[in-house]
């Protein structure tokens, strides 16, 4: 199971899920927003997010290639749909309330990961900190900007 299409397909799946920012943009609703001093510029995001999503991909591809698909491999995926659907409610939906459910959630998964990981690869389970600590911040960042302007900014 160390075939290079297995690293392949991780890395695909990590790119749709990072394709959901793409489909669902900050734009002008986001630029009226209130956002917190301590926010980071928006240029600091995008290639936070891809390394973030290398680092991600590598992990479950580790994971996957010791134990194939079962427990660790589906919490992982259902981190990915999480991801992908943050950015369909903060943005698209415009729900900065729901938003933040999904990304506590979010955060349950990843912790989950690395409580699963931990056992078949120190590595992938290492490889995933970054992600918490940014989703972390994240969360901080969501709930500050819901306390900000409400759960349904104009």
């Amino acid at each position: 199971m160390s075939d290079p299409l297995g690293l392949a397909g991780f890395f695909v799946a990590n790119l749709v899920t990072a394709g959901s920012g793409a489909i669902f943009t900050p734009g002008a609703w986001y630029e009226g927003l209130r956002k917190p001093r301590w926010r980071p510029p928006n240029w600091l995001f995008a290639p936070a997010w891809a390394v973030l999503f290398c680092m991600i991909a590598a992990s479950g591809w580790l994971v996957w290639r010791q134990v194939g698909f079962g427990l660790p491999i589906a919490v992982y995926a259902l981190n990915l749909a999480l991801n992908a659907a943050w950015s369909a409610l903060f943005f698209g939906l415009r729900r900065p309330d729901l938003a933040l459910y999904d990304l506590v959630a979010m955060w349950l998964t990843i912790v989950a990961c690395i409580v699963l990981f931990a056992p078949v690869s120190a590595v992938a389970a290492w490889l995933l900190v970054p992600y918490l600590a940014w989703t972390t911040f994240a969360g901080a960042l969501n709930a500050t900007m819901w306390r900000l302007n409400g759960a349904r900014p104009a």
